[in-house]
């Protein structure tokens, strides 16, 4: 028996892995919002507020520039659409972080498949982090909704010092959960975070939500997580493996 100590789902006992071809799925490494949950739809909500709170409207290309951004990128590229460069950054990130407290505890609705593929997973003892943008205080809100017990890493964006699309966030939750980064998933819906997960070099499972994704050598990509199953995510690896 394997015994995960570190992250947050605690010290947990977990069945052996199963070895397909020599090739192990040690850990699956989820994205949050547009990925798991279909909260950027509700960060669009609070977004367009926020730039009617400086008097001006988000453009829908500025918009799609956020997508998987740091908080931080998304507030500078907000103020360079409204035309207000000069606006602090910090200052936006407060007032939009509390109304997506607000909004996130509401709740947040699924992405098809999601869940189950958690439940899945969970089922067959792989280790799962996830690994946001988004900062820890507003992932802990939505963990209400998306259960932290699943989840024995959380790396959010306020824990590492370069986020998506650099690779540390990914190779901060592998190394987290104890796993090989070339044996593990990483399920995603942006380019940023497409791009983090490949550099981190983690086989990419690309479902898109509200933006388009052309990159798409050394990736895979579905419509969505119905019918992906634990052999389906092995299979990812053993792929990758054989390119390497």
């Amino acid at each position: 028996m394997r015994r995960l100590t570190s992250g947050r789902g605690g010290d947990r006992a977990l069945p052996p892995m199963v070895d397909h071809g020599a090739v192990i799925l040690e850990a699956v490494l989820f994205d949050m919002d547009g990925t798991l949950v279909d909260s950027e739809k509700v960060w669009s909500v609070g977004l367009d507020e926020l730039a009617a709170h400086y008097g001006g409207e988000l453009t829908p290309d500025a918009r799609a520039q956020m997508v998987g951004t740091s908080m931080t990128d998304s507030m500078d590229i907000l103020h360079t659409d409204l035309a207000q460069p000069w606006r602090d950054s910090e200052t936006s990130v407060l007032w939009l972080e509390d109304r997506m407290k607000e909004l996130f505890a509401d709740g947040l609705i699924w992405r098809d498949g999601a869940r189950d593929l958690l439940d899945a997973l969970a089922a067959a003892g792989v280790p799962m982090a996830l690994v946001t943008a988004t900062r820890r205080h507003l992932v802990e809100v939505a963990l209400v909704t998306i259960g932290s017990h699943y989840f024995d890493a959380v790396v959010a964006g306020d824990d590492v010092d370069r986020t998506k699309p650099h690779p540390d966030p990914y190779l901060t939750a592998a190394k987290l959960v104890g796993a090989d980064i070339l044996r593990c998933v990483a399920v995603e819906d942006s380019p940023n975070g497409v791009a983090s997960a490949r550099a981190a070099g983690c086989a990419v499972l690309a479902v898109p939500s509200e933006v388009e994704l052309t990159d798409l050598r050394g990736i895979t990509m579905r419509d969505s997580l119905v019918g992906v199953d634990v052999d389906y995510l092995r299979s990812l690896v053993r792929q990758t493996a054989d390119r390497h």
